[in-house]
C-alpha cells in the first residue's frame, strides 16, 4: 500500500460461546475461514483472520468462547481467549441480543477491566429483536462497562457490519501492512481442513459427541493425476461415540466425508479424495500430551 496514512492493528473478538463471533468474522472478511455451528465451544484455537482494503488492514483474532472450563482442553481455550486481550489495538465484545446478560458475560466484563484499549460492544442477532427489546439490552450493558461504542448487528444477515469497520478505522493507529493483500488467515491448510471435518460432525451429531471429538490430518499429498489425497483421523473418547460417528454400515461417516470434501475442494480449488478414520482415545481432553499432539498447546 502506498497510502501514507494507512492504518493497521490487531483486534480481539471475545464473548461467551455461541454468540456468533465466528459468523461475524467470516462475514467481515467475506469468506468462510472459521467454522460455525450452533454448538457451544466450536472454536478451540485462537485464529487470525485478515481484512484488508485501500486504507487499512484489520487483523481479527477469533477466540474460543470464554466459559468455566471442565477439563484441560477447556482451560486451554479460556487461556487462549484471555491471552488475546494483550497487545491489541481494540476489542470487540460480542453478546447475543436475544439472551439476558449472565454470569459468563459478567466474567468477561471483569476481564475487560484490565484492558487499556477501546472496547466496543457488539449486540448480535438483532434480526430476532424488537426495537424495544434491543433498548433493554443496551441499557443492561451500559451500566456495566464504559464502552467506546455500542453497535447493534446481525452477523448472519450482515446487518450494520460497515459500522464495525468504520469505528475500527477511526480508532486504529497508522501503521504498516502486516500481511499480503490476498492473505485472509494465518491458519495452515491442514488445520483448516481438520476444522472443516469437525464442523460437519458438529452439525450432524448431538449430546456429548460434538465436544468429545478432535480431528487430525495425518497425510496430505498431490497424486500424479492432480487430485489431492487427504487422510484424517477423527478421535473420540468412547466406543459408543465411535459407533455413532460411523453410523449404520458406515452411512454417517460417508455423509460427513462427502460434505467435508465439497468444502475442502472449494478451499484447495482441486479435486480431493478424503479418507476418514475413527479412533478411540479415552479421556483425550484431559491429557496434556494428546492436546499438544492435536495442536492445542
Amino acid at each position: 500500500m502506498n497510502n501514507e496514512h494507512f492504518k493497521s492493528g490487531f483486534v480481539a473478538v471475545v464473548g461467551r460461546p455461541n454468540v456468533g463471533k465466528s459468523t461475524l468474522i467470516n462475514a467481515l472478511i467475506d469468506d468462510k475461514i472459521v467454522i460455525v455451528s450452533d454448538k457451544a465451544q466450536t472454536t478451540r484455537n485462537r485464529i487470525i483472520c485478515v481484512y484488508t482494503d485501500e486504507t487499512k488492514q484489520v487483523v481479527f483474532m477469533d477466540t474460543p468462547g470464554i466459559h468455566k472450563p471442565k477439563h484441560k482442553l477447556g482451560e486451554y481455550m479460556v487461556d487462549a481467549a484471555i491471552e488475546s486481550l494483550k497487545e491489541v489495538e481494540a476489542v470487540l465484545f460480542v453478546v447475543a441480543g436475544n439472551e439476558k446478560r449472565g454470569p459468563g458475560d459478567n466474567f468477561i466484563i471483569e476481564q475487560l477491566g484490565r484492558v487499556k484499549v477501546p472496547v466496543f460492544l457488539l449486540i448480535n442477532k438483532i434480526d430476532t429483536l424488537s426495537k424495544e427489546d434491543l433498548m433493554k439490552v443496551i441499557v443492561s450493558y451500559q451500566d456495566a462497562y464504559d464502552f467506546a461504542g455500542i453497535i447493534p448487528i446481525s452477523a448472519k444477515e450482515k446487518d450494520n457490519l460497515d459500522e464495525v469497520l468504520t469505528v475500527l478505522d477511526e480508532n486504529l493507529p497508522e501503521g504498516p501492512q502486516y500481511f499480503p493483500d490476498d492473505m485472509i488467515t494465518d491458519q495452515p491448510e491442514r488445520l483448516i481442513i481438520s476444522d472443516i471435518v469437525r464442523e460437519k460432525i458438529l452439525l450432524a451429531t448431538r449430546d456429548e459427541i460434538p465436544h468429545a471429538i478432535a480431528v487430525d490430518v495425518d497425510e496430505m499429498k498431490t497424486r500424479e493425476d492432480g487430485t489431492t489425497y487427504v487422510r484424517a483421523t477423527i478421535y473420540c473418547e468412547r466406543d459408543s461415540q465411535k459407533g455413532i460417528i460411523i453410523g449404520r454400515r458406515g452411512a454417517l461417516l460417508k455423509e460427513l466425508g462427502a460434505a467435508a470434501r465439497a468444502d475442502i475442494q472449494r478451499l484447495l480449488a482441486t479435486k480431493v479424495y478424503l479418507d476418514l478414520w475413527v479412533k478411540v482415545k479415552k479421556d483425550w481432553r484431559n491429557k496434556s500430551g494428546m492436546l499438544s499432539e492435536l495442536g492445542y498447546k
